[in-house]
């Protein structure tokens, strides 16, 4: 997710309007001043000198009053407390609207200091796995690593069946039917680096290789941070569950650790921490997303062999015969070392993993990541452009006669557990949920290739947009799309559809707030949407001056801001041949984009200097598991507001979850999904039934596993640094005691600030206290105010008795940050983690830049994608003060659920709770919305 604003833009266009003439207070006044003639602040030289979302005391002023001011001693970031970045309590009252105004000051300023943020990320934080770092930190043939665009590394191997044609030994180029469309193993993306994203790729990383694996003691500074402290069941993953992550029961005979009460009846109850603003389907969401991105399994296995898991300490209802399969490890042993500017640096982690699954946006979890997955994909018999879709059942509806997926197969490739469940690419950790998206998906597919059947039929002689590389001269009519090539067009639309899902409504719902609402949309659409001429001209910049560029800074930090005019999204698809910055634009002159030109149909994608990958700290930050309730409440779509079942989650997984989805049916599964509220990010809140889950082929004492102790396990074998040198590590300060956790805007005796305490006790005591020694440096990451390197007392007197708060396992960490920017249903850290990856998987996918054309997507395609649909439909109202189209998964669900449309008629964000009431500007309120005061979701007493 990649930030941008109206005030970062006019950074780069040298516009920055800071000083308001109508601030109604003379320190404001005179803070705005100081703070335009002291001009901006400039990028970080060195990692230690970074940003840290931390402000001057004029800045602050300038930005959000003296609110912003008091905040400026905290470890947060500043931006939270800025004029407007909150709800509606959180604007000024001062006269004037746009720029000039308190609130546009302030939202302004928090986008601006969140491109502040994302430029150095991009500077600081990109650590390649697969051989290419060296290169990266000390250049190539006179140009800087982070402008490198080629890496050897990149090229197919000898071995691969394709290695030929590329190029062989000669410089790669992939052509053809390479080019076409997306490959199934997520090769030729990137026409000069043929392997580049593919499955079997090893994880990148975004912290310093000497910081992984710390408890390995390799490096001096990770010994220092933490003693003999660590190891991979030390602390202990499973009391650290036990005692830190389980939700606690009101009544425990109605819950039964998550398994609710025998016939699912509405009187089942397992308490949960619930967010007011996200939904089930959110959740859900997110799964589907990281089954397309990234897997460290092999066909749903893990390495042979068997670990503990824990408990030592039984009596906290642990259980020691729990046994798990560790994971894989690409890489072991000592890595390569290299000396650049008196300095010596690792060419790689301590050890390394691979991505199994392709790293692209490519929907592949539906279509396949290799010929093994892609055989589990069931195409239509009487149509192969389409998927098959079987009907189950009588029920009524529009949507049912689209049908549901078919079951795999004794042919199938499959694992033993996957039996009963649907056919599709990647099967492991079914759930409802995946059951559900995967037909809604496959149902959007299909209707694609029905409209595009239906304009066939209506203009046969008509130049689809669609082109082959091999003749890109000639036009192909409708009639003449083969239905292999309409099944490939459908994927590539599909994945478009998801993507801007992910980006413009399931992000924005995330974190529920103005800065992110304007962020996200701009990173996709550009911030000068509607605004041609200036769209034209910051293109034509970012590609063709910054992109071809072999200036590191021009490729990197001006690169990525200036894309934030035009967006990233079809970035580099048109080429014209007057190429001057300010030229009036006229959308009738000649786009000469060809796709017989290599330059052009890759020429959009910017790695800053590293090859994409997804890192392991990616990885990390989406263990939420937390937002998973452990019942949920099933309803019915001809009477919404009553709760008929209470359905334990446990239940509907594996081929259960295909037998409830045919049972019940997707709209009923839909409306429950999207009327119940998700679990909160935080401590004492995870799913009992994951923490409980039967896994039978392990077979071990226990026969079950601790999910919520595997999370920290796997963190631990990947290498992810601890909470606090993770936060120094992405430009975030660092945390010097347990209670800097404590949400500082909670009033001195009020009950929440005494449950955050309590909370905050359990933590030292898992964790516990050492005396420190001032002589250690723990980090070079960052230093102190003064200058002075940062030691294992952490600002305390030397000797004193200090939290180890160095010690705290990541997850662990943001579960506790109870101080969040408005909106936010992720912690501060997470959300860095975001702003930097997010935009990366956009910048370096050509599908999603320079080749999302008519001659990859056809015109019906890019119109597709382009307008939600087959036609732009605009929300009614102006929600948050924005005028807005209808959002792109309502979209989807209203035509591959039409029976729905009376419940989606009151919905803006299909993520949002359907019956909450949004109120006004970024509420978070739990109320009904007209026509939902009956829901037993708004009851007190629940």
């Amino acid at each position: 997710m990649r930030p941008t604003s109206h005030a970062g833009a006019a950074l780069l266009l040298g516009a920055v309007v800071v000083l308001a003439g109508c601030v109604n207070n003379r320190e404001t006044v005179d803070a705005c001043a100081r703070l335009a003639a002291g001009g901006l602040r400039p990028i970080a030289q060195e990692r230690a000198q970074r940003f840290l979302g931390k402000v001057q005391e004029d800045t602050a002023r300038c930005r959000g009053g003296e609110r912003a001011v008091a905040a400026r001693s905290l470890p947060w970031v500043d931006w939270q407390q800025y004029w407007a970045a909150g709800d509606a309590s959180s604007r000024s009252s001062s006269l004037g609207r746009g720029h000039l105004s308190d609130n546009g000051r302030g939202i302004d300023g928090a986008l601006l200091d969140l491109e502040y943020q994302r430029i150095e990320l991009i500077k600081f934080n990109l650590f390649d796995n697969s051989g290419t770092y060296a290169d990266y930190v000390r250049g190539r043939d006179g140009v800087g690593g982070p402008a490198l665009k080629v890496w050897p590394q990149m090229r197919l191997p000898r071995e691969h069946p394709l290695f030929a044609a590329v190029g062989g030994e000669q410089p790669q180029l992939c052509g053809g039917e390479l080019i076409r469309f997306r490959t199934l193993t997520g090769i030729c993306n990137d026409l000069k680096n043929p392997l580049m994203g593919s499955s079997h790729m090893p994880f990148a990383r975004n912290v310093q290789f000497e910081t992984t694996f710390p408890d390995l003691g390799q490096d001096a500074l990770a010994r220092n941070r933490h003693g003999d402290r660590l190891g991979l069941l030390k602390p202990d993953p499973q009391l650290i569950s036990r005692r830190l992550f389980t939700r606690p029961q009101s009544q425990p005979d109605r819950c039964h650790e998550g398994h609710g009460l025998p016939g699912a009846p509405p009187e089942a109850r397992c308490d949960y921490k619930e967010a007011p603003f996200f939904n089930v389907l959110a959740a859900f969401w997110i799964q589907f997303m990281t089954h397309d991105w990234f897997s460290h399994l092999q066909e749903g296995h893990n390495a042979p062999g068997a670990i503990a898991v824990g408990c030592a300490t039984p009596a906290v209802g642990c259980r020691p015969g729990d046994r798990i399969d560790p994971g894989y490890v690409a890489q072991g042993g000592e890595p390569g070392r290299f000396t650049q500017g008196g300095k010596q640096h690792l060419t790689r982690a301590y050890k390394t993993t691979e991505n199994t699954v392709t790293a692209w946006w490519d929907a592949s979890q539906l279509y396949g990541y290799d010929e093994t997955s892609h055989r589990r994909v069931k195409r239509d018999p009487a149509d192969a452009a389409r998927l098959l879709l079987v009907p189950t059942g009588q029920r009524a509806g529009a949507g049912e006669r689209q049908g549901y997926l078919p079951l795999l197969g004794p042919s199938d490739p499959m694992n033993p557990q996957w039996a009963g469940q649907e056919a599709t690419a990647f099967p492991d950790n079914w759930t409802i949920g995946m059951s559900f998206y995967h037909t809604v998906f496959a149902r959007e597919h299909n209707l694609f290739v029905d409209a595009f059947r239906a304009q066939a039929g209506k203009t046969p002689d008509a130049d689809s947009g669609l082109r082959n590389p091999a003749r890109p001269a000639a036009v192909i009519r409708y009639r003449d799309v083969t239905a292999e090539e309409l099944f490939e067009v459908a994927r590539l639309v599909v994945a478009a559809e998801i993507a801007k899902i992910h980006t413009t409504e399931w992000t924005p719902q995330l974190l529920y707030d103005e800065p992110l609402f304007l962020g996200m949309n701009a990173n996709w659409s550009g911030l000068f949407r509607g605004q041609e001429l200036a769209q034209a001209a910051l293109e034509q910049i970012t590609v063709n001056n910054f992109g071809k560029s072999s200036d590191v800074k021009k490729a990197t930090q001006w690169y990525s801001v200036f894309a934030s005019g035009p967006g990233i999204f079809g970035l580099g698809n048109r080429v014209y041949a007057d190429d001057a910055i300010f030229a009036a634009y006229d959308p009738r002159k000649t786009d000469l984009w060809s796709m017989a030109n290599p330059d052009h149909v890759n020429g959009g994608v910017n790695h800053f200097g590293s090859p994409f990958n997804f890192p392991e700290e990616f990885v990390t930050v989406y263990r939420l598991h937390t937002m998973v309730p452990d019942l949920i409440e099933y309803r019915d779509p001809s009477d919404p507001n009553r709760v008929r079942h209470e359905i334990p989650v446990v239940d509907t997984s594996r081929g259960q979850a295909t037998q409830a989805m045919r049972e019940r049916g997707l709209a009923g599964w839909a409306l429950s999904l999207g009327r119940q509220r998700l679990g909160l990010l935080t401590l004492q809140n995870h799913p009992q039934f994951l923490q409980n889950l039967d896994i039978p082929r392990m077979a071990s004492a226990t026969g079950k596993i601790d999910v919520a102790a595997l999370d920290l396990i796997r963190d631990r074998e990947r290498g992810v640094p601890r909470f606090n040198e993770f936060r120094r590590q992405y430009g975030l300060r660092q945390l010097t005691r347990f209670d800097d956790f404590v949400d500082p805007r909670l009033p001195a005796g009020s009950p929440e600030r005494a449950e955050q305490q309590r909370l905050i006790g359990l933590l030292r005591e898992i964790y516990g206290q050492h005396r420190c020694d001032a002589g250690k440096v723990i980090t070079e990451a960052q230093v102190n105010a003064d200058g002075s390197a940062i030691n294992d007392c952490l600002g305390h007197p030397d000797g004193s008795l200090v939290d180890n708060v160095e010690d705290v396992d990541t997850v662990v960490g943001w579960l506790s940050e109870f101080a969040r920017p408005h909106g936010f249903a992720i912690s501060e850290t997470q959300f860095q983690v975001f702003i930097l990856n997010a935009s990366r998987r956009l910048f370096s996918d050509r599908f999603f830049t320079s080749s999302f054309r008519p001659e990859f997507y056809t015109t019906l395609g890019v119109a597709w994608v382009t307008q939600n649909g087959p036609d732009k439909r605009m929300e009614l109202g102006r929600p948050n003060g924005h005028e807005v189209e209808v959002s792109p998964l309502k979209r989807v669900l209203l035509r591959t659920m039409p029976e729905l449309a009376p419940e989606l008629d009151h919905v803006v964000n299909a993520f949002d709770p359907w019956a909450r009431d949004r109120g006004e500007y970024y509420s978070l309120t739990w109320k009904p919305r007209p026509g939902a005061e009956s829901d037993p979701a708004f009851r007190a007493e629940r």
